[in-house]
């Protein structure tokens, strides 16, 4: 395995102008949170942006500031990694709305109070806007690729469309060009959970030392049922008791797998705002690229000029397949080069976090052309 890749830097890009947003405000001296990777060539043409999921963040292959875990695609990212931050200068940006250094609900507003539920609602469009924003203040006109699994699929796919000619590549994982109903209705269960608690207080918890903790808890076991396979689950957990010979006959984490979800609920507090989560669930819900586009996914690529590539997973049920497929007809009817290939890994929806040799092959083959 390749040694660790070198941190070019970690900064934060105050914004001079103030950031226009598709629900008609616009937000004042926006931050972008961000890290890179490797060396900007003389002519700017190396730069590769990956575009992170629901709760990760700018540290894509760096430790984690507050967990102290190995970056979240650190597997991915590096030197003589799939991509390759000898050969490619590597940006991640948290996006707007999030919570690890980029403004959001818990970011100082005008007075100098946090946001809290007063942060406009915000759309995946908007997260891309400051991407192009740090694109420009970086000096870099056309990207090599943009690269996103998941929720960074879907800022993959709107940069395609809304800037087309920023560019050249576009790989997106994991993903769909719009939320479906059943979709929706996970994230509003999660978002439930989060009001419904007590702590919430309505979104003005962070004066107080203690925000929605259980709610968010919840919120995350509930989403990440959905990141999972039913045959990965039953491989890692089936009906195994968690350290005991017998049920209790009570309400105790009997199962294995009810240990598992309470553990990724409560660390995930450790390391997430609640009102961050509100608002970026929100903003994938809206989410649907065709409405952007007068109905037709077609039409949303109709200028772009960039070649794509889309990877599915045989197990995914939260983005299945035939979203990918949705988006590789929509493709070719607008003339753009695209590859699609669904790949077969037991992790569910996970699966382009976890070790795919196939993955890796695919994205390795794909950024080098």
């Amino acid at each position: 395995m390749a040694s660790a890749p070198i941190l070019t830097a970690s900064d934060v890009l105050e914004l001079a102008a103030p950031l226009p947003l598709d629900g008609g405000q616009s937000l004042e001296g926006v931050r972008i949170s961000h890290e890179t990777y490797g060396t900007l060539n003389a002519d700017k043409s190396n730069a590769i942006l990956i575009c992170h999921a629901l709760t990760g963040d700018q540290h894509v292959a760096s430790p984690h500031p507050i967990t102290g875990k190995p970056g979240w695609w650190v597997r991915m990212v590096g030197p003589g990694k799939p991509i390759d931050t000898d050969r490619f200068f590597v940006i991640c940006a948290n996006v707007l709305g999030s919570c690890m250094g980029s403004t959001g609900p818990a970011s100082a507003a005008a007075d100098g109070k946090p946001y809290g539920m007063r942060f406009p609602v915000i759309t995946i469009r908007d997260m891309v806007r400051g991407h192009v924003a740090l694109l420009d203040a970086l000096g870099i006109e056309q990207l090599h690729a943009v690269v996103g699994g998941s929720m960074g699929g879907m800022q993959a796919l709107s940069l395609a469309a809304n800037w087309p000619t920023r560019a050249r590549a576009v790989l997106v994982i994991a993903s769909t060009a719009r939320h479906s109903a059943q979709n929706i209705a996970f994230h509003e269960v999660g978002r439930q959970a989060i009001m419904a608690d007590p702590q919430w207080r309505g979104g003005d918890y962070y004066a107080h030392g203690k925000g929605p903790e259980a709610g968010l808890a919840v919120a995350r076991m509930a989403a990440h049922i959905t990141y999972l396979s039913e045959e990965g689950m039953h491989d890692k957990f089936g009906r195994r008791l968690q350290n005991r010979d017998a049920k209790t006959f009570g309400f105790d984490a009997d199962f294995q797998v009810e240990s598992y979800l309470r553990h990724q609920g409560i660390s995930f507090t450790d390391r997430f705002d609640a009102n961050s989560y509100l608002y970026i669930t929100r903003a994938m819900d809206y989410f649907d690229l065709a409405e952007e586009h007068g109905g037709l996914l077609a039409e949303a690529f109709a200028g772009s000029k960039a070649r794509f590539c889309l990877v599915s997973f045989d197990t995914d049920w939260l983005y299945p397949t035939g979203e990918s497929r949705n988006i590789a007809h929509a493709l070719n009817a607008a003339g753009a080069p695209v590859s699609f290939v669904e790949l077969s890994a037991p992790f569910g929806h996970d699966s382009f976090l976890l070790d795919v040799p196939a993955l890796d092959r695919v994205i390795d083959g794909f950024l080098k052309q």
